[in-house]
């Protein structure tokens, strides 16, 4: 992955994810893991959960304090990896 997030960002800086995932209860516990591996704390999941028009999606956004443009890269590549989620905004 190749962005222009360092060209366009002052790090550190709070930076938004949103991701969206198929309706399970546990998405917001499998999405903290990765945050809690890769930031420990220096993340906050918004408190609502959004649902899609047909339930089968939900979608949860977070604001998360980032440091660089490979963390926020690797961020999106970790979370898109993940069986449950869909896409990562």
């Amino acid at each position: 992955m190749d962005t222009k997030f360092d060209e366009i960002l002052d790090f550190p800086c709070d930076f938004g994810f949103r991701i969206m995932g198929l309706a399970q209860a546990d998405l917001p516990d499998v999405v903290n893991v990765v945050f809690e591996q890769h930031i420990p704390g220096d993340y906050k999941q918004l408190p609502k959960v959004r649902v899609s028009s047909s339930g089968k999606y939900h979608s949860i956004s977070y604001t998360v304090r980032v440091v660089s443009k490979d963390q926020i890269e690797l961020l999106y590549k970790e979370l898109a990896a993940l069986d449950i989620v869909r896409y990562v905004l």
